[in-house]
């Protein structure tokens, strides 16, 4: 099953509608997208809680990592840097934190508010090899700017 993105972004956007509390926000995007697509096996956000630092907040699949610096990692690079990471293969991606032994391939997104502060990173993780797109990244940020461009 392959997400049909246009579907996706018509309903989150109707059950986000007029709601800017970013966990309520994120709590459902994570929810709708991990049930979007049979490729994403964990689907969540990381919170900025402080400076460098980002911390679990909601998400769908199995355990997360509870903390991560944005100095490790594909979250923490998203972070850092701003920039989507699409990475094909997990095991190539210097300084990869293994959170589920069963991640293969991650798709990460940088989350802004309204103002341009990040608040978050939203990660992707999949069971297969080079699970992502282009197209991923491009919809997604899509629905991310759409939703949390009104959250405080």
């Amino acid at each position: 099953m392959r997400v049909n993105y246009t579907t996706l972004a018509a309903t989150i956007s109707a059950l986000t509608e007029g709601e800017n509390d970013t966990v309520a926000l994120m709590a459902t995007v994570a929810c709708e997208v991990h049930h979007s697509d049979a490729r994403f096996d964990w689907t969540g956000f990381y919170r900025v809680t402080a400076p460098e630092l980002l911390k679990i907040g909601p998400y769908q699949g199995g355990h997360g990592c509870l903390v991560i610096p944005f100095s490790r990692g594909v979250c923490g690079a998203a972070a850092r840097t701003g920039q989507v990471q699409l990475v094909p293969d997990v095991d190539a991606f210097p300084d990869h934190i293994a959170c589920a032994s069963s991640t293969r391939s991650e798709l990460v997104l940088p989350v802004f508010n309204g103002s341009g502060v990040l608040v978050g990173v939203f990660d992707i993780d999949s069971d297969q090899p080079d699970a992502f797109t282009t197209q991923d990244a491009t919809a997604l940020q899509s629905i991310l700017a759409d939703v949390f461009g009104h959250a405080e």
